[in-house]
């Protein structure tokens, strides 16, 4: 067989992408079974979950926006989207939604073919998004389930005060443990709360060392693309558990090598052995390309050395860890600090302080289309961050989970000229765009 037509080459992976991604499927499986083996099942989102919280009553744990992005990668997202526009939904709303509501009616029938249960409870931690709230109310119009609401401030100011805090654990004690306890049939144990909050800051510590190892040079990881398999356990349904401790104890020595030896990251295509740009990311990926939108990168040598989408579900290099003397008061601080709560002066140093800390060589923004609580203000983000670092940026458009809406061919020109740019501008020959 010539190279021609040879069979394309196997993805290639970490022992711990391969790990996660088991992980990942072996929840659909047992929520596949929840209600079969007794137990009930609690659907909420990413930022802000109350995973540990869920997990002193028992309840099996499905994530919507898990759901879509997993359709996406599976290329199974178009025809659920389309679903949901024939239904009436117009094409400006968020594409997890109408992935979401496209599925429900194709059956519901999750990523890796098994059935989603009915939630018995729909919990929804407010963090930066009107749309989770609208969102839910379809679900709940869908499912005719409870719901329980935790209204969580936005940090307008950029600080978390004694006042917000103290606003959402209110609601904790007063709404949100007494539904959970009600829909469950369990009582609330604050000592078993502990201990899963003892598990996440372990997972928290491994996670953030895996992250800030990208400040070696080669970078041992892509902390975009690589990222999305390393964040998948702690922004799920795993986080506080015994199994994301391992997972992340694991993954530590795995990249603890990869140091060790001067090693680049693994790509699909194999091992990166020549690092020649290394670039902050702004926003999340597209999940229906997701191999070939990354293969842009390796191909010219592109890392991804920090970016903000491994932050969505916490912004544990910031300092936060789950606290088990502080618990209530540790799911508010959590609630409270996601990504995006954060108001833009935040997000804009929090991006400054990553191209000058990271050693980048400029700041890429990939604006989705259907993400209102990432793209609002993105411009000025660039444009602060450029005259706050002298690093180039560059601005990139696509989608979540709407396979519409990545045109390769602009993505790829783009791309090639801003790496061009950004050697231009390492080699003293140009100028900041």
């Amino acid at each position: 067989m010539n190279a021609k037509t040879k069979a394309p080459q196997e993805v290639l992976k970490e022992d711990s992408m391969w790990k996660q991604k088991e992980m990942i499927n072996a929840n659909y499986r047992g929520l596949a079974r929840a209600h079969e083996d007794g137990r009930k099942v609690a659907s909420t989102f990413v930022p802000g979950n109350l995973n540990e919280l869920l997990m002193c009553f028992d309840f099996a744990r499905n994530l919507p926006e898990t759901n879509a992005l997993q359709n996406g990668m599976r290329k199974k997202s178009g025809r659920m989207i389309m679903e949901a526009e024939r239904a009436g939904h117009s094409e400006d709303v968020c594409t997890y939604v109408k992935a979401d509501l496209g599925m429900m009616a194709q059956g519901n029938i999750g990523p890796t073919g098994d059935p989603l249960p009915t939630p018995d409870v729909l919990l929804l931690s407010y963090t930066g998004c009107f749309t989770f709230m609208k969102w839910f109310e379809l679900v709940r119009e869908q499912y005719d389930c409870e719901t329980a609401m935790l209204h969580v401030p936005y940090q307008g100011d950029g600080t978390i005060t004694s006042t917000m805090r103290d606003y959402v654990v209110k609601q904790l004690k007063e709404d949100i443990i007494p539904t959970l306890e009600r829909v469950s049939g369990v009582k609330f144990d604050i000592d078993r709360l502990r201990e899963y909050l003892k598990e996440s800051a372990k997972a928290e510590d491994d996670l953030v060392w895996v992250l800030q190892s990208a400040k070696n040079t080669p970078s041992p990881i892509d902390a975009y693309f690589g990222g999305v398999y390393y964040i998948g356990p702690i922004f799920t349904a795993f986080r506080g558990t015994k199994e994301a401790t391992d997972y992340y104890a694991t993954l530590r020595k795995e990249i603890e090598e990869r140091v060790r030896l001067g090693k680049g990251p693994i790509t699909p295509d194999g091992e990166l052995t020549e690092e020649k740009y290394r670039i902050v990311v702004e926003g999340p990926p597209n999940w229906t390309s997701f191999r070939e939108f990354w293969k842009m990168f390796y191909e010219e040598g592109a890392v991804v050395v920090a970016s903000t989408y491994t932050k969505v579900g916490g912004v544990y290099d910031q300092g936060f860890r789950h606290d088990p003397d502080n618990p209530l008061e540790s799911l508010a601080d959590y609630c409270l600090g996601c990504y995006t709560n954060l108001n833009l002066p935040s997000r804009a140093d929090m991006l400054a302080k990553y191209v000058e800390d990271y050693q980048a060589d400029g700041l890429l923004i990939n604006s989705i289309k259907s993400c209102n609580s990432f793209s609002a203000g993105q411009l000025l983000l660039l444009r602060d961050v450029e005259e706050r670092t002298g690093k180039p940026g560059a601005f990139i458009e696509t989608d979540l989970v709407d396979p519409r809406y990545f045109s390769a061919a602009n993505v790829k020109n783009r791309l090639e000229s801003y790496f061009q740019m950004v050697n231009q501008k390492k080699q003293g020959t140009g100028v900041a765009a």
